[in-house]
């Protein structure tokens, strides 16, 4: 059985390749003012397009024809509520279940996005990044540098970006997130501290995944990963790569999980999984406690982690 454990070095240099094959694009900074060189070089804008269609915004769900992954729902974490206007649950939603959930034969109702890397914003370097102002108090200058119209799907989802990244973070808990491969390898390293070596985690599809939402069959005794300390990085909606990173000072319990899909084994995925013990903290309109019909405290949260995510956690010397 093949591992979904990434090798740390490995994957530094995927990152670093595509930083720098396709994440470098043409761009002059002189006198302290970053311009963009050439604007068909430098398609951010293309690159956002895809990106929300990847997300979701535009892909219709292949049951019921409901729209998917809606950037301002998005759940990256227990400090993102659900929006209260919504009345029923997205299909996109269902990611979690509960912790007796994990035992082999168990059937679960789950969505794993099909998101194409090939056509998501990639990691620019720190040195980009730190020329372009990354503040929800600086969106209509980023609209109109990135060429975006106040009322479209992509400024809506920079807006909803840029504000979950500087929501405040619950008690207990370390939040950043990360616009390139540097920020966001010195800030795991500053929650784990300097002399501590890590690794990445991340779900692992052993065939090509074809409906985002289906059935699927827990296949083998889940397998714990035995972590102290846990950093979870998501994939944001954004023109360049941004990652939502979180670590909290709570028992959480991270587990390798293979899973079989409708049509039996060629449809096979390693997933990665959380089950959040305490959730006392969490906000009570968060939708786990829709999907699950349970409420803060009452029970521990588990949910899957989609492909494009990363998972750092302490590695042994």
């Amino acid at each position: 059985m093949r591992s979904i454990f990434a090798p740390c070095s490995l994957l530094l240099y995927v990152l670093f390749v595509l930083m720098c094959v396709h994440g470098r694009r043409d761009l002059e900074i002189a006198g302290g003012h970053r311009k963009v060189a050439d604007k068909k070089v430098y398609n951010l804008k293309h690159d956002m397009d895809d990106h929300l269609k990847i997300f979701g915004e535009q892909e219709e769900d292949h049951d019921d024809g409901h729209k998917g992954m809606h950037v301002d729902a998005m759940d990256h974490g227990h400090d993102h509520p659900s929006p209260s206007h919504m009345d029923h649950i997205e299909p996109s939603q269902k990611i979690f279940f509960t912790l007796k959930d994990l035992k082999v034969g168990k059937k679960l109702s789950i969505y794993f996005p099909n998101r194409d890397p090939s056509k998501t914003p990639h990691l620019l370097p720190r040195e980009e990044t730190d020329s372009i102002p990354f503040s929800l108090s600086k969106l209509p200058f980023l609209l109109k540098f990135f060429s975006f119209s106040k009322h479209s799907p992509q400024a809506k989802a920079m807006e909803g970006t840029l504000r979950h990244c500087e929501t405040q973070p619950i008690k207990g808990e370390t939040k950043f997130c990360a616009t390139s491969l540097e920020s966001l390898l010195d800030s795991t390293r500053g929650v784990f501290g300097l002399e501590t070596r890590f690794k990445v985690l991340t779900t692992n599809h052993l065939t090509n995944p074809t409906a985002p939402f289906q059935n699927y069959t827990i296949l083998e005794v889940p397998k714990e990963i035995s972590a102290p300390k846990i950093v979870a990085c998501h994939a944001m909606p954004y023109p360049y790569a941004v990652f939502y990173c979180h670590s909290q000072e709570s028992d959480n319990k991270l587990f390798e999980v293979v899973l079989g899909g409708e049509n039996g084994a060629d449809r096979v995925l390693q997933a990665l999984s959380i089950c959040h013990m305490d959730t006392s903290q969490w906000d009570p309109d968060h939708v786990a406690f829709r999907v699950l019909g349970t409420e803060p405290g009452s029970s521990p949260v588990c949910h899957f982690f989609p492909a494009d995510n990363l998972v750092w956690v302490p590695s042994p010397l």
